[in-house]
């Protein structure tokens, strides 16, 4: 089969791009042939070229003839379209229409339904434009960079395809990642019949234990925060409950972002330097070494999440999870099965919840095999493949 792949790619390196990556090994790897176009953020420099994107954002005619160009020389059974904001645009699937080729587009986030593409404003869940048909609340918020010209763009976007029903006659599958954010694409007006779940993967298998791990080397008992340093990631959250039992076991904090340097001064205020490390960011090798000595990973999002591939990897690492009882986190992890939940924002419950798993140590070997056993049954390489090519079977018969 051969497959083209439409992916923009971010200035900083997200989940998406590992996934797209991921996904375009994934099916080499069984023979089939990848081409992918990808285009990069990293191009827009100038004012005009920021000026370009934002009106080329709702339809860019050269995104779209670039597309075709690419088609007519690859012929593709399917095209897989990962990202395409901003530099693509939806202008994409006329191109694919216009040559019937059929559509298969992964949802790694709410950005058909959200101008900020996470139902996140204001440090809190946010559904307000899930069931409009204009999202001009979120121009009125400046929910898109705290900017209302961009987020006016965003929502001119939205508001012109969902007009011209692009998303129910130019995309023959899309592709969610767990079943709760499927039902709230259904809820705001996706065609139910073309949303279809398939979960990301650990693409790193070779490099977990072969069984789960009990943690606890030669260190220190600790607990692993990984991530972006940012609101709507929850790690102020993992820090209060630090200061509401400074006796929970350390908590190492791997990750980068905005908000690292208010945190650490948080940190030093309370006097929790010797507890709470900030380790910054730490290539894959170091961060599944540290998974596999950890007692659990601390999950604390305040957003609905996607699809965190750090669970994942938690799971093959046979590290148990505490996440936020909270969207598709709640739906990942099984709570006292394969990891634990705490109320969202309650860092007490958060302290509780660490206390448990650190002070039962039979408990927290039973998540750990319980997490192992997980990956192996839902999130290996092999079982994604199977995944993925039968929404490609799907389409191809349709088409």
């Amino acid at each position: 089969m051969k497959i083209l792949q439409l992916h923009n790619r971010y200035q900083i390196r997200g989940g998406e791009d590992g996934v797209q990556q991921a996904e375009a090994l994934l099916l080499q790897q069984y023979g089939h042939q990848v081409d992918v176009l990808e285009v990069s953020n990293d191009d827009i420099v100038s004012p005009i070229d920021k000026g370009l994107t934002a009106v080329r954002a709702i339809y860019s005619f050269p995104a779209k003839r670039q597309v075709a160009t690419r088609i007519a020389q690859v012929q593709p059974d399917v095209v897989h379209v990962h990202n395409f904001f901003p530099l693509l645009s939806p202008s994409i699937y006329d191109a694919c229409a216009d040559q019937g080729v059929p559509v298969v587009q992964t949802l790694h986030n709410y950005r058909l339904v959200c101008v900020k593409a996470m139902l996140f404003r204001e440090n809190q869940v946010c559904e307000a434009c899930l069931d409009r048909r204009h999202p001009w609340l979120g121009v009125k918020h400046a929910c898109y960079r705290d900017s209302p010209t961009q987020s006016a763009v965003l929502a001119t976007m939205l508001a012109t395809h969902r007009w011209r029903r692009t998303w129910e006659n130019k995309v023959d599958a899309f592709i969610t990642l767990t079943d709760f954010q499927r039902q709230k694409l259904i809820q705001a007006g996706l065609p139910a019949a073309k949303l279809h779940t398939k979960p990301n993967f650990l693409a790193t298998a070779a490099d977990l234990p072969a069984s789960a791990t009990t943690s606890v080397a030669a260190t220190e008992p600790f607990v692993l925060f990984v991530g972006r340093l940012s609101e709507e990631k929850g790690i102020a959250v993992a820090i209060q409950a630090y200061q509401h039992n400074p006796q929970l076991p350390g908590l190492k904090i791997v990750g980068d972002g905005p908000d690292r340097v208010m945190l650490e001064q948080q940190v030093a205020a309370a006097g929790l330097s010797q507890k709470i490390q900030f380790l910054g960011y730490q290539q894959k090798p170091q961060v599944l070494m540290l998974m596999q000595q950890a007692l659990a990973l601390v999950f604390p999002s305040i957003w609905y999440e996607g699809f965190p591939l750090t669970i994942v990897e938690a799971f093959g690492c046979g590290l148990p999870p505490i996440v936020s009882r909270l969207g598709s986190m709640a739906e990942i992890v099984q709570h006292q099965q394969n990891g634990l939940h705490f109320t969202t924002n309650d860092p007490v419950d958060l302290a509780q919840q660490i206390h448990r798993i650190a002070q039962q140590p039979e408990f927290q070997q039973a998540l750990a095999a319980a997490a192992h056993e997980t990956y192996q049954q839902l999130y290996t390489p092999a079982q994604n493949y199977a995944q993925l090519m039968a929404i490609y079977d799907r389409v191809l018969q349709v088409a």
